[in-house]
């Protein structure tokens, strides 16, 4: 049995019954499979509910990456092109998602689920930073630059859980959010805004 195969199937129990299942050996006589055909798989079900996460990103990058238009995109146009799809993709296990709401709504709270699609977010932002520098997009700085990836996944859960509480028609109120949202850390990223605050930071500093 494919992974994909065992991930929908645990997202449909989770439909169906508003839990995960019991137990491994239960959730395989569902599926009529050995328990082996689960294990050859997935160690637990802690590690489905991560690769759900890491396979809705890796589908929206393989999008994205397909596309041509995407790849004459600058830098913030593909984080906002990459944003508006995710959200698209997300909506696919909306009624799953929301069913674990509470796990997402409340910072740290089990964003060990989110893990796998964490490394794999972080090494996409990491790409798209290095090309902000090549295009200017992006200002290098000592010290600060490295720390650019820790602001991009506060962002990220920042826009999941936008869309987890939104509930206005076609998740409106979510695109705006996510244009702001990122047209602000693009803004402080770039050479200017940020400068100026770490200017007055060091004057303010300084006069103490």
């Amino acid at each position: 049995m494919e992974k994909k195969e065992i991930r929908d199937a645990y997202i449909k129990h989770w439909l169906e019954n508003g839990k995960r299942p019991v137990s491994v050996y239960t959730f395989v006589q569902q599926l009529g499979i050995p328990e082996t055909g689960f294990y050859d798989n997935y160690a637990s079900f802690d590690a489905v509910e991560k690769d759900i996460w890491r396979a809705i990103f890796e589908e929206t990058l393989e999008k994205l990456k397909a596309d041509e238009t995407y790849r004459g995109y600058g830098v913030r146009e593909k984080l906002l092109a990459f944003y508006f799809l995710w959200v698209q993709e997300l909506r696919g296990n909306r009624s799953y998602i929301l069913l674990q709401r509470e796990r997402y709504l409340v910072p740290g709270t089990h964003l060990d689920r989110l893990e796998t699609f964490r490394l794999g977010f972080y090494d996409y932002i990491r790409e798209l930073i290095k090309e902000g520098y090549q295009t200017g997009e992006v200002k290098e700085r000592k010290f600060i630059s490295d720390q650019y990836v820790h602001g991009f996944w506060a962002q990220a859960l920042f826009v999941l859980r936008y869309w987890i509480k939104d509930d206005s028609e076609r998740f409106e109120m979510t695109d705006a959010a996510i244009e702001k949202a990122v047209n602000l850390s693009f803004q402080l990223i770039s050479s200017g805004t940020l400068d100026s605050i770490l200017d007055f930071g060091k004057f303010v500093f300084a006069r103490k």
